[in-house]
């Protein structure tokens, strides 16, 4: 079969390798659609700690049942079209216990710990149908659109640990994919306005689709003054920071409203996971910094009723569905900024 091998940080490409066995208790798929995620380029230039090249990644997948391992005893059956998210939680901790799964001490992801969907076929372990996040994908919603569900739900989870509601003034500071999706469901939760800031003007361009209230070139502007002129001096309910720059961090407590809430989104980089953030200001203005991670079964549900119920356009934000083997010149477009979404179709 055909599949993405990185063989080293930067050193990656479409190769032939050989297809994947059905596992004893487990499914083999047809990749149909697979998505490209930030943390996909990542690993592709950087590597990830925990996944030992060479390897094949994606984990943004659809697919289709076409085998089933011996001792299968799933709900699952050939023919069947899958939205398959990578967490596979332990079920053992006592955040699993409590459902918190999004917490899980010991969770392991498809696409790390096992062989991911950049490839023509991906193996299910058992593992993963028991305790992982897998949905059948409902009528109506194209193997290529449910790709998006996975990421969607991180930011499902996000938003219903910050609480965002009607009349919320709301800043997103990253015009990426991931801020996209802040931005559409900011307004599906009713906030009043939303903010959306980047330095990239690509990606500023392409977010005028989604009708922001309004836009920001943080590399011309002041961000933090700007929210406050714009807040006539009160600054926003929320902030969101949807990327992985430390310094966004401390704009986002400059630019909270007293009482506000900041959703730290987006992992920093090890050796920058420190900023200089002035806690009297969390102290003496009442703010909530919020941290959340992953995702539950119950954000991945609610993620794949928002895109068949049409409440977020998954058909707008693919922006580009390219075959496999164009996958160098597709991570190519990602990387530069001209591409919102890049889905592959093996």
């Amino acid at each position: 079969m055909k599949a993405v091998i990185i063989n080293a940080p930067g050193d990656y490409g479409v190769y032939e390798v050989e297809k994947p066995s059905c596992p004893d208790g487990g499914m083999l798929v047809k990749v149909l659609a697979v998505g490209l995620c930030g943390g996909d380029l990542r690993t592709l230039r950087m590597g990830h700690h925990r996944v030992k090249l060479p390897f094949i990644v994606g984990h943004e997948v659809s697919g289709e049942v076409i085998e089933l391992g011996k001792g299968y005893d799933e709900r699952w059956q050939t023919g069947d079209k899958l939205a398959i998210a990578p967490v596979v939680y332990c079920g053992k901790c006592d955040f699993c216990q409590n459902g918190m799964f999004e917490l899980c001490n010991n969770y392991k992801e498809l696409a790390q710990s096992w062989q991911g969907g950049f490839a023509e076929y991906m193996a299910i372990p058992q593992e993963a149908l028991q305790r992982g996040t897998i949905q059948q994908i409902p009528e109506g919603v194209s193997p290529v659109h449910a790709t998006i569900v996975e990421p969607l739900s991180s930011v499902v989870n996000a938003h219903e640990k910050g609480n965002i509601g009607l009349g919320d003034t709301v800043v997103i500071i990253g015009a990426g994919p991931i801020g996209t999706f802040h931005l559409e469901l900011s307004k599906a939760r009713g906030a009043k306005i939303v903010i959306v800031a980047d330095i990239d003007e690509n990606r500023l361009e392409l977010m005028k689709s989604y009708n922001p209230d309004f836009l920001i070139n943080s590399s011309k502007t002041d961000l933090v003054e700007k929210v406050r002129e714009i807040t006539k001096g009160y600054g926003a309910d929320v902030v969101i920071t949807a990327n992985p720059v430390p310094e966004t961090q401390i704009q986002a407590v400059e630019m909270a409203k007293k009482g506000g809430r900041v959703l730290l989104f987006g992992g920093l980089p090890k050796d920058k996971s420190r900023p200089g953030i002035d806690m009297n200001l969390v102290h003496y203005n009442a703010l909530q910094l919020i941290g959340t991670t992953i995702f539950a079964p119950k954000h991945n549900r609610i993620a794949m009723d928002l895109v068949a119920s049409g409440k977020v356009s998954a058909e707008k934000f693919i922006s580009h569905v390219m075959p496999l083997t164009d996958f160098v010149e597709g991570t190519k477009l990602a990387l530069e900024g001209k591409a919102r979404k890049v889905v592959f179709v093996p």
